[in-house]
């Protein structure tokens, strides 16, 4: 029994320094860390979201026409995996602090190099690496916690978008990534393992090498005969190329390989639009 007790209270005090460990009091703007693949790498913002908690934000608490941390607590960084283009502005890849300039009708986005930064402590304008300016727009619904997050996402563009309360402004992201993956595709397609949907489906979204779209599509459809969404890409090809019944036929093959899963009326659909498109 005595025995019995004392496994007992050492499981038990081994329960509670587990929970105090994991175990903790709530924060007043919590850091967050968002890694986003995007074109050929990756964007990663790091930050910590404040509450409005009842109080008038811009133009009060966030004064209008001062630098502002964009967020609370450690400079936001945000880090971009390649060299990317925002506002017609070359940046390079790496890691900035993101400081903003609000104002009632626009924001002036600043990356700064002062990713130590304590906030705007030790903010310096000789450390800028570029500023322009964004429009304002109405968060709906109003955002309680501030937010930031990648949008609009496109094989070579996005969105970074900021948003607390009831405003959002967006930060147009673009990269000149065409070349580099034509480049890695040629080599790849060479290689043992041939990316014949990756190709396909990148040169049809791109609108290049249609012919050499569909013959990729092909040899994708014939490794993976199950494959009922590289059908529908195939039938996509063909129809951009202007081959309406091999179109059909390969929107059919899409939807009757589909049946019996969960897409199986997503593919009948496709079908029946790729079927009525011609009439």
């Amino acid at each position: 029994m005595k025995r019995f007790f004392l496994v007992a209270l050492l499981s038990g005090g081994l329960a509670l320094t587990v929970n105090a460990q994991d175990f903790h009091m709530p924060k007043a703007s919590p850091t967050v860390s968002v890694n986003q693949g995007f074109s050929t790498s990756f964007i990663k913002l790091d930050y910590s979201r404040p509450s409005v908690k009842g109080r008038e934000i811009f133009g009060h608490l966030v004064p209008y026409g001062q630098v502002w941390r964009t967020g609370a607590n450690n400079a936001t960084k945000v880090t971009f995996g390649e060299d990317v283009i925002l506002d017609g502005h070359a940046v390079k890849a790496g890691e900035y602090a993101l400081y903003t300039i609000p104002q009632k009708d626009s924001w002036t986005i600043i990356l700064n190099t002062g990713v130590s930064n304590w906030g705007t402590q030790g903010f310096d304008k000789k450390d800028d690496v570029l500023q322009f300016d964004v429009p304002i727009q109405k968060a709906e619904p109003m955002q309680q916690t501030f937010s930031m997050s990648i949008e609009d996402m496109t094989d070579n563009s996005c969105n970074i978008v900021l948003s607390w309360a009831d405003v959002k402004v967006a930060i147009p992201v673009k990269v000149d990534n065409n070349e580099r993956i034509l480049s890695y595709l040629d080599n790849a397609l060479k290689g043992d393992k041939p990316p014949y949907y990756q190709a396909a489906s990148y040169y049809y979204s791109s609108n290049q090498k249609m012919d050499e779209a569909a013959k990729y599509c092909d040899l994708a459809v014939k490794e993976n005969p199950k494959a009922y969404y590289m059908n529908w890409l195939q039938a996509r090809i063909y129809d951009k190329l202007g081959k309406h019944e091999q179109a059909v036929a390969a929107a059919k093959q899409a939807a009757e390989k589909a049946k019996g899963s969960a897409f199986a009326a997503e593919y009948e659909q496709h079908y029946q639009d790729m079927l009525n498109a011609g009439k």
